[in-house]
């Protein structure tokens, strides 16, 4: 199960940035009925009015049986001046703009029968386009063709969202807690290892359930492994994510029932319920566990059924998701500061690397963007077929904590729209304060000092993401600015303290402890 953790983990680090998806309001009127539909747009090209009352009003033209990547056979007379819907496929977004453009086309609204993602294009063509494009769902079309038929009044809008959605302080409550309870538990497990694993009650002696294992990164070699694995792993997710995206929600349904079930154990243990043991064929049975086990199934099961069911899944994926971020700082350790400093000065490496570098030869694609949209969102070229049924919904890596925003407009037109945050930006910085914990307990520091100082800068890392992210109005790495304020703090503590050179060398109990040659072990040493 170790090796499943980690995919899970190294997934869940792709989406520490996420597209900044940009939804507006479609009016269409004739006069005496009036409906609004979902629409996704790019503002780097050319911005939406903010209100209805500031709109232009167009005619709007149907020319959904063209794709608009020439314009052969179209008239420039019956368009110019109006608003044109056509498909989606074939050629690049800003083909088809600069097409319409020439014919004089006021708005260009491209209907989708595949998942929208935000137009995109590199800089240069942005610059020599002048109208305003947009995607629109398929069904949504079909709808208003239904309703108002080929005579249509369109006016196109994008409402001022609050510059801070109360889900984004509920993402940073998640998140600061989630890290300081793991690191907390990974505490405690030391503690009780080394006060000789006294039974803890319930299910089995405290030490069995605080066993954290091997060190998976316990040396330099392993850890630049393991982040070379992580970039072989995303560049297989952007090309074969369609496929991989189903594996990896396996692994997720599987590793996070096992940790619901450590958590939810480890809360009755806290409890002093009773394990309320049975023999059954001869042999002990806890009935407890076995009802903890089928609890646990149950809800990893129903979140596998009704993943696509946005309105409450949400609330079962983080519930699985922090128990999953919970259990694996409990378990997994790392050996020492300077093991800590090298994974997490990679890994934040990796996330600048994958989310801002890779479009300057990628055709101005992120791949890590790419990755986290999932399959069948990631190009600009559509499916040229119009699907006599509703697609399939859209498959999404299931590695993240998400949080409905609150804002109404969007839930109503757009489908509920989240704040995220990938379960790499917690646990990545949940080691090194899963570390600090442990270091409490084997230097005795007072009040836990270690454990407070990292999780504050935590904090203060995440309060400079958001607040970067809100100022950009851009998605953003997290790592970026999760690592340096959590090494730095923790650092500057254990100097302060005159502790560095035990904090920088780790314990020598968790080289020892590693099951690995004699000879490794003194050469790590």
């Amino acid at each position: 199960m170790a090796t499943s953790t980690w995919i899970i983990i190294l997934s869940g680090v792709l989406l520490s940035s996420q597209v900044n998806c940009q939804e507006a309001v479609l009016h269409i009127s004739n006069g005496a009925v009036d409906e609004e539909y979902c629409l996704v747009y790019n503002s780097s090209w050319t911005p939406l009015p903010l209100t209805l009352s500031g709109a232009m009003e167009y005619p709007l033209v149907n020319l959904s049986s063209s794709l608009l990547c020439t314009s052969a056979g179209i008239t420039p007379s019956t368009v110019q001046g109006k608003a044109v819907v056509v498909m989606r496929g074939e050629c690049d977004f800003s083909q088809k703009a600069l097409v319409a453009q020439d014919m004089g086309v006021t708005t260009l609204i491209i209907v989708s029968t595949t998942p929208m993602s935000p137009p995109s294009a590199n800089e240069s063509e942005f610059k020599k386009v002048q109208i305003p494009i947009v995607l629109m769902r398929y069904l949504d079309f079909l709808d208003a063709q239904k309703v108002f038929g080929e005579e249509m009044l369109v006016k196109m809008y994008s409402p001022v969202m609050p510059l801070l959605d109360p889900s984004i302080v509920v993402m940073l409550l998640i998140a600061v807690v989630t890290v300081s309870l793991g690191g907390y538990w990974s505490g405690a497990c030391e503690r009780e290892r080394l006060s000789g694993g006294q039974p803890g009650g319930g299910g089995g002696g405290g030490g069995e359930k605080c066993d954290s294992g091997d060190v998976i990164l316990y040396s330099p070699l392993k850890v630049v492994i393991f982040v070379g694995l992580m970039c072989l792993m995303l560049v297989l997710m952007y090309f074969f994510s369609r496929y991989l995206v189903y594996v990896i929600i396996v692994i997720f349904c599987l590793a996070s029932a096992t940790a619901l079930f450590s958590c939810l154990d480890a809360l009755l243990d806290l409890a002093m319920c009773s394990v309320m043991r049975v023999t059954v064929l001869g042999k002990s049975v806890s009935v407890r566990s076995v009802l903890l086990f089928f609890v646990c199934v149950t809800v990893a099961v129903v979140w596998g059924v009704f993943r696509n069911e946005d309105r409450w899944i949400w609330i079962l994926q983080d519930l699985l998701g922090v128990a999953f971020c919970l259990n694996f700082l409990k378990t997994i350790s790392l050996s020492n500061f300077k093991i800590c400093v090298i994974l997490l000065s990679l890994l934040l490496l990796y996330d600048v690397f994958f989310v801002f570098i890779t479009p300057l030869f990628m055709h101005g694609e992120s791949i890590m963007v790419q990755v986290a949209l999932g399959p069948d969102a990631s190009g600009e070229k559509g499916n040229l077929e119009v699907p006599a049924e509703p697609s399939t919904p859209h498959e999404k890596l299931p590695v993240v904590m998400r949080v409905p925003r609150f804002f109404p407009w969007s839930q109503n037109l757009c489908g509920m729209q989240f704040s995220i945050l990938g379960y790499g930006d917690i646990i990545v910085p949940g080691l090194l304060v899963a570390y600090c914990s442990r270091f409490d307990v084997r230097v005795n520091s007072p009040n836990k000092i270690y454990l407070l100082v990292c999780c504050i800068a935590y904090l203060c890392g995440m309060v400079v993401t958001f607040a970067v992210m809100l100022l950009t109005n851009m998605a953003q790495p997290a790592l970026l600015y999760l690592v340096p304020f959590t090494l730095l703090g923790s650092a500057v503590l254990a100097w302060r303290r005159a502790e560095m050179r035990q904090f920088w060398n780790g314990t020598t109990y968790e080289v020892e402890d590693l099951t690995m040659p004699a000879e490794e072990v003194a050469d790590y040493k």
